[in-house]
């Protein structure tokens, strides 16, 4: 259905800081008022001035005349605030001349498909798309993604973008903006996008299954999308492939998130994922994040299949696929994980930092320069397979793992889990995995009026200069974030946090004695700096 879009532009008195809503390579605002002390900051009329920013960024992108009207689909998660910030959306793209195709409830790797997706019945490819998602955060925050057919956009890009925001809201506000005529505003279209997405997928398994219709036929998979957005993949994938999915549970989105947060690192989350597979004696159970593009497993026997065990599973199909090939991960992976990648399945562990985007970035460099990766993870769910376009895709993630188990039982029908858990053998885990947040007091005199980073780096630059007079400790060779260490059959790593006043310490040791004694020797370097919070580094050690 198409309808020309009406609706006023951009138009509002209220201040707003469009550079406090950047995080990173994403956007990320309070959306829904009612939480003390979170005031709404990402508003409609704000939404409005950032989607004809976005417009305005790609038209500049991509045609040099600035004349040519363009194609933007937009999609959301479940979150409560999704449909007032997808019509604020559609009005600041059509206002400013483009047409919009509404997908309604969509997964963030759905979106950038959709710049790739060879349809014009359907209206497709398009120029750009946004997601409108805050990922697994409170249901009062929202936020947006944006993507173009080469990928997500970088932080320059996004500061770039609000930055035109605020000049286009200041406008609006003060009268400035133009109102187009009704025959030169853009034109809005439903397309149900996340059918032609889903079938891809379909079309993935039965591939790897020599084109078997159904090759998950009897193979029983329980999936948990916590309200979220994931809920499609039960119907739209694993039904027509044949698999049983009774017990799967959470499927329908609901933006208060009733159950459980919708993120696979969330224990309370893993629990009831792996309960759902152990009540329902399922072959399988999978589970996503609210946008879906991270994912867990759980194997028939209830063992979680996430962090190092899912990075482990993941380099172990890609390394059958591109032997020798480099597996980039995030700093906080384990010395297990290496071992495993390298010794065990010969390939190259290539450790870097935090953060989805700098892991895939880096990737993407390492190829530029001659060295072969197919794979970026990290430990959060995260992944990224140079056959997908370097897309971040819990779906595609899950799917190369039904990938895997459909091609073993065109051999052997009676063939479940196990397949996938014995790819992970040998993975070497340590007995105490904790993390450690150490938040820095920004308004304590030791900072002196500095910034916390500043601080931060101070405190890294000590413990590093301890760490070399402590014979039991090795700084790691390699590093490219914070400071690393092994010693006491175990390592630790502290950090500086990539946004917040946070120092986040990570240890993992063979024992808790072990680890006490790697807690110790990070206590005893930082201990002079009396801005830094060690609370919970010492209820640690009090245990």
């Amino acid at each position: 259905m198409a309808a020309a879009q009406g609706g006023s532009a951009v138009s509002s008195s209220e201040k707003v800081d469009f550079l406090k809503l950047q995080n990173g390579s994403d956007i990320r605002g309070v959306a829904v008022a009612g939480v003390e002390g979170e005031p709404v900051n990402l508003t409609e009329p704000a939404t409005e001035a950032i989607a004809a920013a976005f417009a305005a960024w790609l038209l500049n992108r991509k045609e040099a005349d600035g004349l040519r009207r363009l194609r933007i689909s937009v999609g959301h998660d479940s979150r409560i605030s999704a449909h007032k910030l997808q019509n604020a959306v559609t009005h600041g793209i059509t206002a400013a001349g483009h047409d919009i195709l509404q997908f309604g409830l969509a997964s963030t790797p759905a979106m950038f498909n959709s710049t790739l997706t060879i349809d014009e019945r359907n209206h497709l490819p398009v120029d750009g798309a946004i997601m409108i998602t805050a990922s697994h955060l409170p249901y009062n925050r929202n936020g947006l993604k944006f993507f173009t057919s080469d990928g997500g956009l970088n932080k320059a890009d996004i500061k770039d973008i609000l930055e035109h925001a605020s000049k286009i809201y200041e406008e609006s506000a003060h009268g400035k903006q133009q109102e187009r005529e009704d025959a030169s505003r853009g034109v809005v279209n439903s397309v149900d996008y996340m059918s032609i997405y889903a079938s891809d997928l379909v079309q993935a398994v039965r591939k790897s299954a020599g084109g078997k219709e159904k090759p998950l036929e009897g193979l029983h998979v329980v999936v948990d999308a916590g309200n979220g957005a994931g809920g499609f993949f039960v119907d739209k994938v694993l039904k027509p492939l044949g698999a049983v999915t009774t017990g799967s549970q959470f499927l329908d989105p609901d933006g208060l998130f009733p159950n459980h947060i919708p993120n696979p690192e969330d224990k309370t989350a893993m629990k009831a994922i792996t309960e759902a597979v152990l009540d329902n004696k399922a072959d399988l159970g999978i589970i996503f994040d609210t946008d879906v593009d991270r994912s867990a497993a759980v194997d028939s026997s209830g063992r979680e299949l996430n962090r190092n065990r899912l990075i482990a599973l993941m380099a172990a199909i890609v390394l059958e696929e591109h032997p020798g090939t480099t597996v980039v991960t995030d700093s906080v992976t384990s010395d297990g994980l290496t071992v495993f990648i390298e010794n065990k399945l010969g390939g190259k562990h290539h450790r870097f930092k935090r953060g989805y985007k700098n892991v895939i970035d880096e990737a993407i460099r390492l190829n530029s320069i001659g060295e072969e990766s197919h794979l970026a993870m990290e430990t959060s769910g995260h992944g990224a397979l140079k056959e997908n376009h370097w897309l971040d895709d819990g779906a595609y993630l899950m799917v190369k793992l039904l990938n895997k188990l459909a091609a073993a039982r065109t051999l052997d029908s009676s063939i479940g889990s196990k397949v996938l858990t014995d790819l992970v053998e040998g993975l070497e885990e340590a007995a105490v995995t904790v993390e450690i947040r150490l938040k820095i007091d920004q308004n304590h005199a030791d900072l002196k009026g500095g910034s916390f980073r500043d601080y931060g780096e101070a405190v890294l630059r000590h413990l590093e200069n301890a760490i070399g007079k402590d014979p039991n400790l090795h700084k790691a060779p390699k590093n490219y974030e914070g400071v690393r260490v092994s010693g006491h059959g175990g390592w630790f790593l502290l950090r500086l946090s990539l946004h917040d006043p946070v120092l986040p310490l990570n240890i993992e040791a063979p024992s808790k004695d072990d680890a006490i004694k790697l807690g110790l020797a990070v206590l005893t370097a930082v201990s002079e700096f009396s801005a830094l919070d060690v609370t919970a580094l010492n209820k640690f050690l009090q245990q």
